[in-house]
């Protein structure tokens, strides 16, 4: 029997994760039902801010991690955070001209986050609220579906960032593109880095599975 501890459905852990889940729901239904009907630049222009309300939520990690809330590390969630606060606020707001945010990397980057960010919320929201954990097929996706989704959201986003350079300079200052740039220069060290940490943690969650089905068996 599982000695796991866990919290009301509507404590205000569990709530924040379901509330954001359902927030990214809603965006991945925009994204299937009304892109086909509106198309780009026009779908941009409608979703823009709600994209950037619903990220900009995340922001209680970081909270939540400093204040030992949760036990993500404090550094690693800012600077997650951080990279996506970037996009949706320094550009969707501040340079909504940019090239490839009106294009179709718009389109593949709320597809990556909005499944990746339903899966990791509602996989959080069981973990705390259910006994058991998560169902079996959350736990798969959640450490299945980053080896597609993690390199179709890094791509996107870069795509953005690269079309808002110009628009940067010559809307703001030079310092901004740089800014820019520097944030894009992070993806060298950043990316390999984070994607191997969920290749050893999907390691680990997959023997654990495999134990588990072993001993039932």
């Amino acid at each position: 029997m599982s000695n796991k501890k866990t919290i009301s459905a509507f404590s205000p852990l569990a709530l924040y994760n379901l509330i954001s889940a359902i927030g990214w729901s809603y965006i991945l239904y925009s994204v299937i039902f009304n892109y086909p009907k509106l198309g780009q630049p026009l779908f941009f222009i409608k979703t823009k801010s709600i994209v950037t309300l619903v990220q900009c939520g995340a922001i209680i990690e970081i909270l939540n991690s400093i204040l030992g809330i949760v036990r993500s590390p404090i550094l690693t969630t800012i600077a997650q955070v951080a990279s996506r606060l970037l996009v949706v606020i320094g550009i969707f707001q501040l340079l909504p001209e940019s090239e490839n945010a009106q294009k179709l990397p718009y389109i593949t980057l709320l597809f990556a986050w909005s499944i990746t960010e339903i899966v990791r919320y509602m996989f959080y929201f069981f973990t705390l609220t259910v006994k058991n954990g998560a169902p079996k097929c959350l736990i798969y996706l959640r450490y299945n579906l980053f080896w597609i989704l993690y390199p179709t959201g890094v791509t996107s986003e870069l795509l953005i960032i690269y079309s808002s350079l110009n628009w940067a300079q010559s809307k703001f200052c030079v310092w901004y593109k740089w800014t820019l740039i520097g944030s894009m220069l992070t993806y060298i060290p950043g990316l390999p880095m984070l994607f191997l940490h969920m290749v050893a943690q999907r390691k680990k969650v997959m023997k654990s599975l495999r134990e588990t089905h072993k001993k039932h068996n």
